[in-house]
């Protein structure tokens, strides 16, 4: 995930179960008529009985789950997730709990995922939910969209035609769109409970699944339920329902069932209940060991033995096709065409497709529902009795077969674009081969997924285009242009950039000199958002070249290039020259219709003014962008609102920052790009600033992602900013963060330096001094490489390294402390370069800065001191009372609270009553966080220099920490139960107890403690 330098610089501390969809109206409006309800799939069955039309085997299941969704009154959650193989019987307990709810005067809405097809059209299923409202109850609809306007991109023919000249109609605000849906839902519960059910998950578009997320979470005000099902068995390994399926999981909110295999005795009544005619025993034993539990099975097993009793030696693909196999010429016909629909098709496009007349159509539709291989849905059309039987024909189609059908479904709907959506005509054109229809459609495809907030699924079709085009196509920079723009939408900007840098390297020499600006002026702005090193400023001015030489004008390629040269200035500290180019690249800007990318140049240009000493200007500035936003949620807007929340941050207005960098980030999320770069900033820059302000739990909220899914490395970059607080608590299970992280080191820099500040606490809590000095290491020498040497966020490293040497002198063996207090200098001096470096530089000694170097100072001192070097108290006293100053000045309660502890035990130890109050205040300051080893420090009295005590072995002495240990093992601890209490691991423990005995020459513990009790080592 990009982070801004701003970013870096700020962690120096761094009411039917029957819906369909109506046709489209225009060419380009995304929609699709070929949904149905699977209730009528259930009833529509021929000469023998539907295994549907029985209910066995899941009483106990249809009881529970009732119970979970709030039906007949159960105080259930109402949140629940079905599980189960394909066949096993998902569809006909979900007929049967939807029953029960209208019994109970429910509205049951249900919507479907429809696989590959679905996938690529964003909110699917509650777009075929508010369809079949538009059909049945179209007063309702009208009554849902008054209220809730913001739904009416999801009601295809109450939607109008964008208007190309009006930037703010081209993309619908996501967030408008998704509390339109949550709002309309608890709307209509207001005249009777909602049961939602979403049907096949597993097939859900990215939307669609982030909608669900927020669903689950957000809670209605009246009684709706929500009920999703998924096949189990279609999950492998990188399927991308998986990873919300384990958010979801995590959901107090959210229950789940699994649907298990059928008892043998339940497949038996089953079977009984289909069977036309009697069946021998022998027959129905072999039905119910090959079914194997599953319902589906089962029914196919006793219609083939029906049709002739073969089908029990037949494999599982040939015996679903049993039924098939009964059909005549045209019926065999119709559904070969079928099945490369997909699971639905409608009427009128499966008529242009079939190549039949009208008679010959009829008749083998009427044939394929006879025998219950097809089933006629609301919408006019068809659908196959079950997915299964549907991808079982469509594999048993010869590869020619499947070609001349996808052709054929191209065709149709080229020719007619109201038969479908952009989306299904460019899938059916990729399997047909038909590759410039393909990458057509693909295009059109992903600017209708932009268009309706679906980034993720742009991003997709995008990328099928740009894998069917040629080199020399002409289209191909301009598809470019638009993939990256998506991937940089849903967060993926280090994808955006390998798009581009992938293109610019494979352009001909002699291709258009404009066509290479513009990827350059994407480029720029995309690489300073990541860890590239690329010279920014050289890409702008060579593509401002280019267009000198280039025919004909380009007025927006020239005015993102003049803001990207502006950004690439100001990121090289070269103010003057970029505050002299402002002027030309806003009014170029203006003048090219792009009031966008006018504010994020004045944003640039805010950032500057605060820079250089003038934050008054450069908050009204900010301001005024906010305020006069065009498109709520814009980049430009919400950059405005990271800049303006980094001003406050930056001045240590922490609550301020905390609160203008969540609402910037709530914009960006209802803009639909939560993961963009500079809302993504926002929301970590919150995080940190309500850790660094004491608001614990309000940090570890703005940082959770268990309800999400967010990509890499933003999620390391989360849990990096939430081991802060998991460091100061003392929770050491945290500092796995640091190995899960790796992987993204290098490609983020940010993620190293976050998990590693709070690593090294973590390892120095848990008295693993030797981790806590590697992970340091570790760390600044990654950031060395992909930053610079002393980059600024080296001094709170160096300074939280200091503090845990000083905390440690006294308890590790005299052989070992020469090196430790040799390494102090070093830090204190690397600390003192850092600080010099940055603040040759305007706006970089900002109060958190500050303080970090008059912390690294006060722990060098403190380091000396407790070694045993002869230091003044004098100096010691004023260095830590400036550290206590300069927190609290920052307003960070933890840090102020531990510098204040240290100060308090260096007067205390000097006589002076004043360390009696400060320990007082540290102490009150730790109980109220939650801080239980700075806790552990001030009871225990770490930090406060010792009088050594004679030992047995060699003329050493105990150091404090045996000495704390060995009173505890005198009271019978566990060397489990002596880590719990001093926020040790218990292998660490152990280490110590062997000192101890090792030291009184003894040889175990009861001994150790009759020893020292007899020398006076315990009270």
């Amino acid at each position: 995930m990009a982070t801004t330098t701003a970013t870096r610089t700020a962690t120096t501390s761094a009411t039917t179960t029957r819906t369909a969809i109506a046709p489209a109206t225009a060419p380009d409006v995304e929609t699709h008529d070929t949904v149905s309800d699977h209730s009528d799939i259930i009833g529509a069955v021929g000469f023998e009985r539907s295994a549907a039309g029985l209910f066995v085997g899941r009483d106990d299941e249809a009881a529970r789950l009732a119970d979970l969704l709030g039906i007949d009154g159960a105080a259930g959650t109402g949140m629940v997730l079905l599980s189960g193989d394909a066949g096993i019987g998902k569809t006909r307990i979900l007929s049967e709990v939807a029953a029960r709810a209208r019994a109970q005067d429910w509205t049951v809405l249900v919507g479907h995922c429809l696989g590959e097809a679905g996938q690529s059209l964003p909110y699917l299923p509650f777009i075929e939910v508010l369809g079949r409202l538009e059909s049945t109850s179209p007063e309702v609809l009208d009554r849902v969209l008054k209220a809730h306007p913001g739904l009416s991109r999801l009601v295809p023919s109450r939607r109008a035609e964008p208007n190309p000249d009006d930037p703010a109609d081209a993309v619908v605000d996501r967030g408008d769109l998704v509390e339109a849906v949550h709002a309309a839902l608890d709307d209509l519960a207001s005249e009777s409970p909602i049961l939602l059910v979403v049907e096949d998950v597993h097939w859900a578009d990215q939307s669609s699944r982030d909608l669900l997320t927020l669903l689950f979470t957000r809670g209605f005000s009246r009684r709706v339920s929500i009920l999703a099902s998924y096949r189990s068995d279609d999950l492998h390994r990188r399927h991308p329902l998986r990873t919300t399926l384990a958010h979801w999981s995590r959901l107090a909110e959210v229950e789940r069932l699994d649907l298990t295999p059928l008892a043998d005795g339940a497949v038996r009544q089953l079977v009984r209940g289909l069977q036309t005619q009697p069946l021998p025993e022998a027959q129905v034993r072999q039905v119910v060991e090959r079914a194997e539990g599953n319902a589906f099975f089962a029914e196919e097993l006793v219609a083939a033995t029906a049709l002739g009793g073969s089908g029990l030696a037949e494999d599982l693909s040939r015996l679903l096709l049993v039924r098939f196999d009964q059909l005549d010429t045209s019926g065999q016909h119709v559904v070969r065409v079928a099945s490369a629909a997909g699971r639905h098709v409608s009427h009128r496009l499966l008529a242009a497709v079939a190549g039949l007349g009208e008679a010959e159509l009829d008749a083998g539709l009427r044939d394929a529902v006879e025998h219950h291989v097809l089933v006629p849905t609301d919408s006019g059309g068809y659908a196959f009795r079950h997915a299964l039987l549907g991808e079982t024909v469509y594999d048993d189609l010869l590869p020619g077969e499947r070609v001349r059908a996808h052709e054929r479904y191209a065709a149709a709907l080229a020719d007619d674009r109201s038969l479908g959506t952009w989306a299904e005509l460019a899938r059916h054109a990729t399997s047909a081969g038909q590759r410039e229809q393909a990458r057509e459609a693909s295009v059109k495809a992903g600017d209708s997924a932009m268009r309706m907030a679906g980034p993720e699924e742009a991003f997709r079709h995008f990328k099928n285009a740009l894998a069917l085009m040629p080199e020399t196509d002409p289209d191909v920079d301009a598809v470019t242009l638009r993939a990256a723009t998506a991937a940089t939408a849903v967060g993926r900007v280090l994808k955006a950039l390998e798009l581009l840098e992938d293109r610019l390297a494979r352009r001909a020499a002699g291709a258009a000199p404009a066509g290479r600006a513009e990827l350059l002026a994407a480029l720029a702005t995309t690489a300073r958002i990541t860890e590239s090193t690329l010279d920014t400023l050289a890409a702008t001015k060579e593509g401002l070249g280019l267009l000198d030489g280039a025919e004909g004008d380009h007025p927006q390629i020239r005015a993102r290039l003049l803001a990207a040269k502006v950004q690439a200035l100001a990121d090289r500290g070269r103010d003057g020259e970029a505050i002299a180019a402002v002027d030309e690249s806003v009014a170029a800007a203006e003048a090219a219709g792009l009031h966008d990318v006018a504010d994020e140049v004045r944003v640039v240009e805010a950032r500057i003014l605060e820079r250089a000493g003038d934050p008054e200007t450069s908050r009204a500035t900010l301001e005024r962008i906010i305020a006069a936003s065009r498109n709520p949620g814009d980049p430009a807007e919400v950059r405005a609102y990271h800049h303006l929340g980094w001003l406050h941050h930056r001045a240590g207005r922490l609550d301020e920052a905390v609160d203008v960098y969540r609402r910037g980030v709530e914009r960006a999320r209802g803009a639909g790009r939560p993961w963009a770069p500079y809302a993504f900033d926002g929301r970590l820059l919150a995080g940190i600033a309500a850790y660094e302000r004491g608001r614990w739990p309000e940090a570890l909220e703005i940082l959770d992602v268990t309800r999400e899914v967010p990509p890499e490395p933003a999620r390391s970059l989360l849990m990096g900013a939430s081991m802060y607080v998991a460091a100061a608590q003392g929770d050491f299970s945290a500092v796995v963060g640091l190995e899960v992280s790796r992987p993204w080191w290098e490609q983020e820099g940010l993620v190293p330096l976050l998990v590693g500040s709070a690593a090294i606490d973590l390892y120095g809590h848990a008295d693993d001094l030797a981790s806590a000095i590697k992970v340091h290491d570790e760390v600044v020498d990654a950031l060395n490489r992909i930053w610079y040497p002393l980059f600024q966020g080296q001094l709170r490293l160096d300074a939280l390294l200091l503090g845990q040497l000083g905390s440690h002198i006294q308890r590790v063996p005299t052989s070992e402390r020469a090196a430790l207090l040799a390494r102090g200098p070093e830090l204190v001096e690397s600390a003192g370069q850092v600080w010099d470096r940055a603040t040759s530089r305007p706006g970089n000694d900002g109060p958190e800065s500050t303080a970090w170097r008059a912390r690294a100072k006060a722990e060098g001192l403190r380091l000396e001191w407790l070694g045993g070097a002869d230091v003044d108290p004098a100096p010691l006293v004023e260095a830590w009372q400036a550290a206590v100053d300069a927190f609290d000045a920052y307003g960070h309660p933890y840090e102020t609270a531990r510098s204040r502890a240290r100060l308090g035990m260096i007067l205390k130890s000097t006589g002076d009553p004043r360390g009696s109050d400060e320990l007082k205040a540290a102490l009150e300051v730790a109980q109220r966080l939650g801080a239980e080893p700075l806790r552990a420090e001030i009871r225990l009295g770490g930090g406060v220099r010792s009088t050594p005590r004679a030992a047995s072995r060699q003329g050493e002495s105990l150091t404090t920490r045996e000495a704390e240990i060995l009173a505890l093992v005198a009271l019978g601890r566990s060397n489990r139960q002596i880590g719990t209490q001093l926020f040790i691991s218990a292998k660490t423990a152990s280490v110590h107890v062997s000192n101890i005995i090792a030291k009184l020459g003894v040889t175990g513990r009861g001994e150790a403690v009759a020893v020292a009790r007899e020398r006076g080592l315990l009270s």
